[in-house]
């Protein structure tokens, strides 16, 4: 595929997505002719008589799943891959700074003491950002005359265990009949109980974390050249790293929030983008956003239609993620750039 454009690539990707978004309409234990798509979307819009099955199926059940699916595994992936290009390191995904581990003590806790749905997402999205503050913290105190990269990533290695224990406490000493089911089913990571209203707060705080990496993404490729030379071409090397910290802190925590903890999403997409439009960050970006929707994507759609009884999603991406990078590790492992 050398011989095609990044443009060109990133189209693929854009029209396959489309593609796969309009076919999950039809999937399902209920099945949906198009049709019947089409007429729920009609009087949805007020534009055609309404289906009330098929409205309920497609608008209330379907719709914010896809869409869900969609922004969750594109927040994932551009995450993975930003913190990929700033630590210069192929095995780096979101969860090295914490914030899964934090998000994960979050939702845990907001289960423990039964509040609702809202509160639940708030005390998720809430949860990854402290971690990842004291991840930056902790960080900035031990870099001082050293390596900062290696100091942030062994800050998060802390931190996670840290929150990871707490998290351990709290399913402990969570009632095994009704709190704990809750908390490990959450944990393995699901797009079940999505609704459409679930999906404004996340979506502005992934746009607001999109939008600066989109726009700075000619700066972050200088990232890769290491601390000293993008400081000779001018960057302010301390402030974009801790841009880029905050917008994919952001994107990760508000994906848990949704989702609960979905693996190897953020660290496989990335290398598939990268092995398809090239390491320039500047369709890196795009493309891992537009992959990893994709991908979840159609992982969920596999999750919701193979078996009677669904799968969790964290672990269906887990089984396809793990032996899809172990190939990555063999046919790769000379270099990833």
């Amino acid at each position: 595929m050398s011989k095609f454009s990044p443009q060109f690539k990133l189209t693929v990707l854009v029209l396959v997505l489309v593609a796969t978004i309009f076919t999950s309409f039809l999937l399902g234990r209920f099945p949906l002719s198009l049709s019947d798509v089409i007429s729920a979307f009609g009087g949805w819009l007020g534009i055609a008589p309404e289906t009330h099955t098929a409205s309920s199926v497609v608008i209330e059940l379907r719709l914010p799943r896809i869409i869900g699916a969609v922004m969750v595994g594109a927040a994932l992936s551009v995450s993975g891959a930003a913190y990929q290009v700033m630590f210069r390191n192929p095995m780096v995904s979101p969860a090295i700074l914490g914030v899964s581990a934090g998000a994960a003590f979050g939702a845990a806790v907001a289960i423990l003491w039964s509040v609702p749905a809202f509160f639940i997402h708030t005390m998720t999205f809430v949860g990854g950002l402290c971690a990842v503050a004291i991840t930056y913290v902790i960080g900035a105190k031990l870099c001082r005359g050293g390596n900062a990269t290696l100091a942030i990533i062994l800050s998060g290695i802390i931190v996670s265990t840290l929150f990871t224990s707490l998290l351990s406490m709290i399913k402990y000493i969570a009632d095994p009949y009704d709190k704990l089911p809750v908390i490990v089913y959450w944990l393995m990571g699901s797009l079940a109980s999505i609704s459409l209203d679930s999906l404004f707060f996340p979506l502005i705080f992934m746009g607001a974390a999109f939008i600066p990496l989109f726009l700075l993404r000619w700066r972050i490729n200088l990232l890769s050249f290491g601390d000293e030379e993008a400081q000779t071409l001018g960057i302010p090397v301390e402030r974009l790293r801790l841009i880029v910290i905050l917008c994919a802190t952001l994107l990760t925590a508000a994906a848990v929030s949704l989702s609960g903890i979905i693996g190897l999403v953020g660290l496989i997409v990335p290398h598939l983008v990268r092995f398809i439009v090239g390491p320039d960050f500047r369709f890196l970006l795009p493309g891992s956003a537009l992959m990893g929707g994709l991908f979840l994507l159609a992982s969920d759609n596999i999750a919701r239609t193979l078996w009677t009884m669904e799968i969790p999603l964290g672990i269906l991406t887990s089984l396809f993620g793990v032996p899809f990078f172990l190939y990555l590790l063999i046919k790769y492992h000379h270099g990833w750039d």
